[in-house]
Order: C-alpha cells, then structure tokens, then sequence
C-alpha cells in the first residue's frame, strides 16, 4: 500500500547510494522499489534512475534524481531521537564519517547535503524540564557541543 504521505527528496544522482547508506544506518529503514526514467529529462536520460522509494525509521521516502538545479538546505532535517550516547556515537560517525560533516548541538549534514538531528533522548527531556532552570543549564550546555555529550547533559540536569 503507498502512503498518503511521502518526502519526496531531491538529489544530483545520489538517490540510490542515499537510500542503501540510510537503510544500513538506521534502525526501521529499507529501500524499496527503484524506477528508471520512461524518457529523457532535464538532468538524465531514458533509462536512467530516477526515482528510489525507501524509508527512514519507519517514515516513507521517495529519492527523485532531479540533478544539480536545488541543493538541500538546514530548513528540512530529520530528527533522530537517540536512547543512549553508543547509539547516538554510532548514527553521528556513520553520517560524518561517510563524508558528511558535523554542525552544532547535534547537526550534523551527510555527503549528499541532508540535516541530520542526532538528538538523545535526555536532551529533549531537559531543555522542556518543567523547572526553568533546569531546562536552561541543559540548553546551555548544549550550546556549547557539536555531538551531544550525554553524560553532560545528565550533569547539566542535576545541576554539576
């Protein structure tokens, strides 16, 4: 069955790799169907890949190799919701170290230019902790990190 909604992603050619790298990456993904192009277009030829469908944790993807004419950008991320620090050390070094290149408190983009949130749990938890102050001291902390430190995060929320 298709789903009523899907993000359709745009790429220069990347879409196959893209999808293949995120369903080794991530938990609850998988590339489904890959369709070539029924004529020639504006970046490709007959035949070529045009689309790639696939999931990321769970969520309904289409890759569409439109080529070079739009990028991606830090206004579209995916979200990430990491349990403990192995999990969120293993997503961040597989989209930094596959080419991609780390932001701050918790961005990082992959080599085909798309935002990743790798956000622990802990995290989301602190900065909405009822208690203004703790929420601060976790925001603060976070601030200052590129790959979210969930040990600091912890301390931040009791208060060390």
């Amino acid at each position: 069955m298709v789903s009523k909604n899907t993000l359709c992603l745009w790429f220069d050619g990347g879409a196959v790799d893209a999808a293949n790298f995120y369903a080794q990456t991530f938990p609850d993904s998988a590339v489904g169907a890959i369709h070539r192009a029924p004529g020639d277009f504006p970046s490709g030829k007959q035949g070529d890949v045009l689309t790639v469908e696939f999931t990321v944790c769970g969520l309904p993807c289409l890759g569409l190799n439109g080529g070079p004419a739009f990028q991606h950008s830090e206004a579209f991320s995916f979200q990430i919701a990491t349990d403990d620090q192995a999990e969120t050390d293993r997503l961040w070094n597989a989209i930094v170290g596959n080419g991609g290149q780390e932001s701050a408190c918790g961005w990082c983009k992959d080599r085909w230019g798309l935002s990743w949130q790798i956000t622990p749990r802990v995290l989301t938890a602190g900065v909405t902790d009822p208690d203004p102050a703790v929420a601060k001291r976790v925001f603060d902390a976070m601030m200052t990190m590129k790959k979210i430190d969930v040990a600091a995060i912890e301390a931040a929320r009791r208060g060390g």
